[in-house]
């Protein structure tokens, strides 16, 4: 997919909901794998499993964001090389940072798991899950470097224009995690373990899968391991994209970690309702953060190309997109967020305070789509690091929010921290816009300054 030449509004339309369905699919598929551990586990073995699956979510999200978050700068990067016609700095892309990210996260990964009790009892994991929580985390540690190797391949095929073959490989992955699941622990009864080792075998599958179809179908992706396997000048510019957002998701990732050992001083209750809510929402979410995807894809095109014309074309119809499926999802949510909890197997008390948190949160959608907008656009002109810097600043008003208003709100305080954190992401975007908007016209105006 490259659209360069592409100049009415419908056809910009067309090809970004092209481009960007396969990854919403993707990403629906990828979180209903995940689903699968907590609606398995928490139907099998039952609710105590369930709340100690959820209570990894943090830790495990701390490695998972700061790769992806690498990886989304890796994709504009190889955007803009693609629309700039550089086409061989593309497998150079691929090969330097498969090797670079595999080792540093093969090396996390190991550490993490060494600091798998300290960092649940960091958290004040509650007592009763604690034990079950720790044999899931390690064992979910070893696909992390599987992880790191398919975003970087999945971001360069991205970049190139194919939203495909990472919907190819989640589908292979869900299947395989469904699958063993089952097997391991409803036949074979071994708990969360079971549920954990079923992850990392269908994370190895998707990883195994992409190398080989990006290899057969894109012969631009095929490398060898020799000395020029690691091209530092590749390096260096590849982390001017991707460091940012990396930072970002990280310090977001240490943010969840606080905020999840504010939300573990509710109770086992609330840890389960709100830890099972979240998965829910972040498949409720894939929508807005995959048509994100494919509007920063697109524009990092444009910005590549020379077309900044066409890159603002490009945010206004996926600002127009992005509305109708933030409000089509808000209408979808509200009503059906307490069943979406209870089919995990949850209590009913965890189910009502589940579907409280959906009331509230949901009602904010809009919100966070026009904030997905306007910076997918920014990310796909290069502007990364202020994309990074107000993810920040977002996390830490919701961090203060949190601690400010749980009085007023007790443990609804988690839906209404995050929707104004929210609300401050969108306004930091749009100040930015106008300020690039007025910048660009007054450069234009007078050229000498």
């Amino acid at each position: 997919m490259n659209k360069r030449h592409i100049n009415g509004l419908m056809d910009i339309a067309s090809v970004l909901l092209q481009f960007s369905l396969p990854l919403i699919c993707s990403g629906i598929l990828q979180q209903l794998y995940n689903w699968a551990d907590a609606f398995i586990v928490g139907n099998v073995v039952g609710e105590l499993a369930l709340a100690a699956v959820g209570a990894t979510t943090t830790i495990v999200n701390f490695y998972v964001t700061a790769i992806t978050g690498f990886t989304l700068g890796l994709s504009i990067f190889t955007a803009q090389k693609f629309g700039s016609g550089e086409m061989t700095s593309i497998p150079q892309i691929l090969s330097t940072f498969s090797v670079c990210l595999g080792g540093v996260f093969l090396f996390l990964a190991g550490l993490g798991m060494l600091l798998t009790s300290p960092l649940l009892h960091l958290l004040h994991t509650t007592p009763d899950t604690i034990l079950l929580a720790e044999a899931y985390l390690k064992i979910i540690f070893l696909g992390i470097p599987f992880l790191a190797v398919y975003n970087v391949y999945s971001a360069v095929l991205r970049g190139i224009g194919d939203s495909k073959a990472p919907f190819y490989s989640v589908l292979l992955s869900s299947v395989v995690n469904v699958v063993l699941d089952i097997i391991f622990v409803a036949f074979c009864h071994w708990s969360v373990a079971g549920a954990a080792v079923a992850t990392v075998i269908a994370q190895a599958a998707m990883t195994i899968f992409l190398v080989l179809y990006s290899v057969k179908k894109h012969p631009i992706l095929r490398f060898a391991f020799h000395k020029r396997t690691f091209d530092k000048a590749m390096f260096l510019q590849g982390c001017r994209f991707g460091v940012p957002p990396m930072l970002q998701s990280s310090v977001s990732a240490i943010g969840s970690l606080i905020l999840q050992n504010f939300m573990n001083g509710f109770g086992t209750q609330t840890v389960a309702a709100v830890t099972t809510a979240y998965r829910v929402d972040s498949i409720v979410m894939v929508p807005i953060i995959n048509l994100g995807s494919g509007i920063s894809t697109l524009v990092a095109q444009d910005s590549g190309s020379g077309y900044s014309k066409q890159a603002k074309k490009t945010l206004a119809v996926g600002t127009g997109i992005m509305i109708v499926v933030s409000l089509l999802l808000t209408v979808l949510v509200i009503p059906t967020g307490g069943h979406l909890i209870a089919i995990f197997g949850a209590g009913q008390e965890a189910i009502t305070i589940g579907d409280n948190f959906f009331r509230r949160i949901a009602s904010f959608y809009l919100i966070y789509g026009l904030a997905t907008a306007v910076r997918s656009y920014l990310e796909g002109i290069g502007d990364v690091v202020y994309s990074s810097f107000a993810g920040m600043v977002s996390l830490i008003s919701r961090i203060l929010a949190s601690y400010a208003f749980i009085a007023i709100f007790a443990n609804m305080v988690i839906a209404y921290a995050e929707a104004f954190s929210w609300v401050v992401l969108l306004l930091l975007y749009i100040i930015r816009f106008v300020w690039k908007e007025w910048k660009n016209k007054r450069e234009a105006a007078d050229p000498a300054e």
